[in-house]
C-alpha cells in the first residue's frame, strides 16, 4: 500500500471492466450442475436445458453487472477529464491525493477505517484498490474508493490535471 501525489503529467484514457475472476465462474458452474440435478429426476433434456440456462443467465448478469472503470480525456483536453466508476463520474480536477491498496488495505478501508460519506465501486473479486481524495469543498464525499486490478497504472492515468478550485460536484447515479 503506497500513497502518491498525482504525478505531473497529462492524465491519460484508462479502461478496465471489473468481471468476475475465473473462481467466481467456477461457482457458477456448480450453480448450473446443482439445476441440472435437480431437474435430472424428471427429465434429462430438460436437466440439460436447466443447467445451461442458469449457468448462461448467471454469466450475463455477472458481466452485464460489471462496472467500468475508466479515466476519460474529451478531445485530449486535460481540464475535461473524468474517472468514471460504474455509473458516478467526477472530473480528475477535483481528486486530491490518492493511495494505491493492497489485499489488506481494501479490508482496512472497508472496515475499520471505512467513512461512510465515500463513494465506493467495490467488488469482492478484485483484491486491489484506489483511494483518491475529494477536494471540492461543496463535495460531502471525502474519497473514492474504487476497486481496480491496475491501480499503478489507474494512478498515472489520474496524473495530470491539477486540483484547480472549479466547484463541480462527483455525480453518483446510483
Amino acid at each position: 500500500m503506497s500513497s502518491h501525489e498525482r504525478p505531473a503529467g497529462q492524465p491519460r484514457p484508462y479502461r478496465e471492466r471489473l468481471v468476475p475472476s475465473a473462481p467466481v465462474y467456477l461457482v457458477v458452474a456448480v450453480l448450473g450442475v446443482s439445476a441440472a440435478l435437480l431437474v435430472l429426476p424428471f427429465s434429462t433434456p430438460g436437466a440439460v436445458a436447466a443447467g445451461v440456462a442458469v449457468t448462461a443467465a448467471l454469466v450475463v448478469a455477472l458481466v452485464a453487472g460489471s462496472p467500468v472503470v475508466k479515466v476519460e480525456v474529451p478531445g485530449g483536453d486535460p481540464a475535461a477529464a473524468e474517472l468514471h466508476a460504474g455509473r458516478a463520474r467526477i472530473p480528475v480536477s477535483l481528486l486530491g491525493r490518492t493511495e494505491v491498496l493492497d489485499a489488506d488495505g481494501v479490508r482496512r478501508v472497508m472496515g475499520t477505517d471505512a467513512d461512510a460519506r465515500a463513494w465506493v465501486c467495490h467488488r469482492p473479486w478484485v483484491r486491489t484498490a484506489l483511494r483518491t481524495e475529494v477536494v471540492d469543498p461543496r463535495d460531502p464525499t471525502p474519497y473514492w474508493l474504487v476497486s481496480t486490478r491496475r491501480p499503478d497504472q489507474l494512478h498515472a492515468a489520474l496524473g495530470g490535471a491539477s486540483s484547480g478550485g472549479q466547484a463541480a460536484h462527483s455525480e453518483q447515479i446510483s
